[in-house]
């Protein structure tokens, strides 16, 4: 049948394999290869002009958009920040329990959510554990993005083609499925999943922190300035001298050597304390400064060394907090004023670690020094409160930082917004229009700005999407699809069951990386039906497999979980074929045995 093609259906086919030629070689950007197949699609006559154009207003497309801006949301409101800081406490900063853990939590939710949301949800939250522990954003995100598309294989409502694929049993007189039927063979493939990248994942993937998570400034400073960057934690005793003492009082710089960074008292932090700040009996101190300077001043006050310092991991993180650089602008207002004068601490709640002036480096006592045009200052504090020194008069910021900042009373807002988009979808709600009405209430609840909602959508990802949509249609509407499955089909007649399920498996999942998931189900269960019917397998066993198999898409960036983390990622196509090539044999693999184990 192939040899018999359409003109229509050669070029469709020739377009899929330019496109995958651009995709593997990275001659161009991937959005750019998309905006290419959309201008030849529609140029050739293969699809209609408003079909070519028809991803920019797909149900995955505005989906996605609209995650984007649900994910800013839960992070700006601090949601974020307690899920990662939760899932801190359990795993600490090893790469590989951050991955289980990250991964068996996100293919369990994506059993009964979308598994786009359940990535969404988790998203933000790895990128800030990925800050707070150092470990490359690449390292975590392909592995939950992985773990949440082989979550959607645990029950019946986990994916679309699964949920089809009940209604296509319907149509064709079989019995559909119960809802936790797969559930015994979605287990199989997400462990085997997480085990993959938890015993291959160093040597597989690449490590980048991706875009917004760059440490060289960061690096940079602590190695050129010679700045401590170790964070001990310490209690006040009730029998401590420092008690009603003030903090000017002990003269921890000049006597030590070291640092006051923070004073936690209750769920109450404390950055920068003033220097009239007083110490009390139960506050836990954030001291920077080498190890033995600190371990000396607090043997000699008495304070009580936590060894527990899980609550601790992110408060003072890169992710919340860091160090900066700013220099004393000319004709500024402070200038031939002190550090002490204009009470740095207390009016920008930040803590000055270094002020150098001139060619002299002072680092201990620089309180009573008058300030000169130029002098620079390397401080320590929270992200908002560096950003706002970078708009005063008196300084000019030198350090990039982060945009945007945690407001903790939009939590409970933000919250529902998400989990209400969650539900409206799961209710029977299309998912674009669920989500966007999510991400529209964090809008007019002012979680976030609408300029915000704009900068959070990842227009690259947008634009590559949109671009193999049109794609698919082509090769449905041109029979390229059928064609590759009916020449496949006619060639297992008579083969032996496993190696048919091996191949059903497979056409299954080239289909899915060519047009859409749901496309290859609705296209294929039919299909295998009758051949099983041929070949004396049962039908529901070899239609679930087609279900199944649709959601093996690891390989490219085509679906939308893998879109969604390329950016973030920093991932790359070769990134893909490389860790998913792997996996997507491993799932045609278990997914076929499981069947035949379980059904033949």
């Amino acid at each position: 049948m192939i040899f018999g093609m359409s003109l229509e259906m050669g070029l469709t086919f020739l377009v899929l394999a330019v496109t995958i030629l651009l995709f593997v070689t990275e001659i161009l950007r991937v959005d750019v290869v998309a905006v290419l197949v959309i201008l030849i699609l529609a140029w050739t006559g293969l699809v209609s002009p408003a079909q070519a154009l028809s991803g920019l207003a797909s149900n995955a497309v505005v989906s996605m958009a609209a995650i984007m801006i649900l994910g800013r949301g839960m992070e700006r409101a601090g949601v974020v920040h307690k899920i990662s800081r939760a899932v801190l406490r359990i795993a600490g900063s090893d790469e590989r329990r951050l991955i289980g853990i990250t991964s068996w939590v996100v293919g369990l939710i994506s059993s009964f959510m979308q598994n786009v949301g359940s990535v969404a949800l988790f998203l933000p939250a790895v990128l800030r554990i990925s800050k707070s522990t150092r470990t490359p954003a690449s390292r975590l995100l392909m592995p939950m993005g992985f773990a949440a598309i082989l979550g959607g294989t645990l029950s019946m409502v986990g994916s679309s083609p699964l949920i089809i694929l009940n209604d296509l049993l319907r149509q064709g007189g079989e019995e559909p499925f119960g809802i936790f039927s797969v559930t015994p063979i979605g287990v199989i493939l997400l462990g085997s999943g997480i085990g993959y990248f938890m015993i291959f994942g160093h040597r597989l993937l690449p490590k980048k922190f991706g875009p917004g998570a760059d440490f060289s400034s960061q690096e940079d400073l602590i190695e050129t300035w010679r700045l401590p960057a170790i964070v001990s934690y310490y209690f006040v005793s009730w029998k401590s001298d420092l008690v009603d003492k003030a903090r000017e009082d002990i003269r921890l710089r000049r006597n030590y050597g070291i640092t006051l960074l923070a004073i936690v008292e209750g769920k109450e932090v404390t950055y920068s304390p003033w220097r009239r700040t007083r110490f009390a009996p139960g506050q836990e101190l954030a001291l920077l400064g080498e190890p033995e300077d600190v371990e000396r001043f607090a043997a000699e006050h008495d304070l009580w060394k936590i060894t527990d310092e899980a609550r601790f991991c992110d408060l003072l993180s890169q992710a919340e907090a860091g160090f900066a650089e700013v220099v004393v602008r000319p004709r500024a207002p402070i200038v031939g004023k002190t550090p002490r004068e204009i009470s740095i601490r207390k009016n920008y709640g930040v803590e000055p670690i270094i002020l150098l002036s001139g060619t002299q480096e002072e680092r201990k006592e620089f309180d009573d020094r008058p300030l000169n045009p130029g002098d620079t200052f390397v401080i320590h504090g929270l992200w908002d409160r560096i950003r706002k020194i970078g708009s005063d008069r008196n300084f000019v910021l030198l350090t990039p930082v982060e945009a945007g900042s945690l407001d903790r009373s939009k939590a409970i807002p933000a919250t529902l917004c998400f989990l209400g988009a969650i539900a409206l979808s799961l209710a029977g709600v299309q998912l674009s229009i669920a989500l966007l009405s999510g991400a529209l209430a964090m809008v007019l609840l002012k979680v976030i700005s609408i300029d915000e909602a704009y900068e959070a959508v990842d227009w690259r990802t947008i634009v590559l999407l949109a671009g193999l949509i049109p794609l698919g249609i082509a090769m449905e509407e041109t029979g390229a699809a059928s064609a590759i499955a009916l020449a496949l089909i006619d060639h297992l007649q008579g083969g032996p069951t496993i190696v048919v399920l091996l191949a059903v498996a497979a056409l299954a999942t080239l289909l899915s990386l060519t047009i859409s998931n749901v496309a290859a189900t609705v296209l294929l269960v039919p299909l295998a039906m009758i051949m099983a019917k041929d070949l004396a397998i049962d039908p529901r066993a070899l239609a679930l497999l087609v279900g199944v198999s649709a959601s093996n898409s690891f390989i490219l960036p085509t679906h939308q979980v893998n879109a969604l983390l390329m950016a973030p990622g920093g991932y790359t196509n070769a990134d893909y074929l490389r860790a998913g090539g792997v996996m997507t044999v491993i799932f045609i693999f278990v997914a076929a045995l499981m069947i035949y184990l379980f059904y033949m």
